[in-house]
């Protein structure tokens, strides 16, 4: 069921603590929650899971500590089928964390403390050159720093490599680093951030997607949670509806869209359809708890594009 789509993910990998409660607290507010665990997760190794598990054969590079969350996270992305002979153990920072409430409506909230992901460098991206070289997509956020982010999409365009680039969590992106990306992927919240323009409906999707596009990107595409996506690119404009789940755990859905996103593009299928595969990945994702655990297999996916 495996393709031959080679993706490189450049990102961030956290141990998610996750509570499961009626609502979310609000400030200053204690609530007794039901439900405690723990998953493997932080964006870009969500994305490079998600990839593996939609087919993609994946090589991550990334920074976790010296402990047993580093551990756990290397042994899990192994198991995965990742190669992760270029994830650096750091000698001083402890690994990342991330808190997660969610609630029984499906939505979260979520705290980081960055720790190994914060020294990401361009250097340990320069000792893994030659894995630049072979990639056909590399797919990246912004739990690392800026400047490894620009430099990873330099050394992907040196080598001709597509680059996704999912600008999350949101923040303003230099002009130099837009011109270097093939495609943006924000959802509502990043564009708005970015542009300044509402996203709450489809007309305010294709107007955010126009500005970026002006800034730099060939393609923008912005996921728009139970709506589907819209996607711009240099031939059309066009929305691409989801498919209707009932909602357990939104964490990470838009991390399985990307990657399963990186694995359609590398295989070359037209815009429509691969937006429509990320689309259904997406979607299955958020009918299960937890970051890691909830990206579905290529066989899950297929089945529900049949269906």
């Amino acid at each position: 069921m495996n393709s031959n789509a080679r993706i490189l993910v450049v990102g961030s990998s956290n141990t998610d603590m996750i509570i499961q409660l009626q609502r979310l607290p609000r400030p200053g507010e204690t609530l007794l929650g039901g439900q405690f665990s723990i998953a493997a997760g932080g964006k870009g190794a969500n994305q490079a899971v998600a990839a593996a598990r939609a087919g993609g054969q994946v090589t991550f590079i990334a920074r976790v500590g010296r402990d047993m969350f580093g551990d756990q996270a290397l042994a899990g992305l192994a198991q995965a089928g990742i190669n992760v002979d270029h994830v650096v153990r750091d000698p001083t920072e402890p690994s990342g964390v991330a808190l997660i409430f969610v609630a029984r409506n499906g939505q979260n909230s979520i705290a980081v403390a960055a720790g190994a992901n914060a020294r990401l460098c361009p250097a340990d991206l320069r000792r893994a050159s030659q894995v630049f070289a072979s990639a056909q997509v590399l797919l990246m956020q912004l739990e690392t720093p800026l400047s490894t982010v620009q430099a990873a999409a330099r050394l992907a365009a040196a080598h001709g490599v597509q680059v996704i680039l999912n600008p999350a969590p949101a923040r303003p992106l230099p002009a130099s680093l837009l011109r270097t990306v093939s495609v943006l992927t924000p959802n509502e919240t990043e564009a708005e951030l970015l542009t300044g323009v509402r996203v709450n409906n489809l007309a305010g999707a294709r107007q955010a997607a126009r500005w970026l596009r002006a800034r730099g990107p060939q393609s923008v595409i912005i996921t728009l949670g139970p709506r589907g996506a819209w996607v711009a690119t240099a031939q059309a404009e066009f929305h691409v509806p989801s498919f209707k789940v009932k909602a357990v755990d939104t964490t990470a859905a838009g991390d399985v869209f990307n990657g399963a996103l990186a694995v359609a593009l590398a295989e070359g299928r037209p815009w429509p359809e691969a937006v429509r595969f990320a689309n259904a990945a997406g979607a299955l994702s958020v009918t299960k708890l937890g970051a890691q655990p909830s990206a579905p297999t290529r066989r899950q996916v297929l089945r529900l594009l049949a269906s």
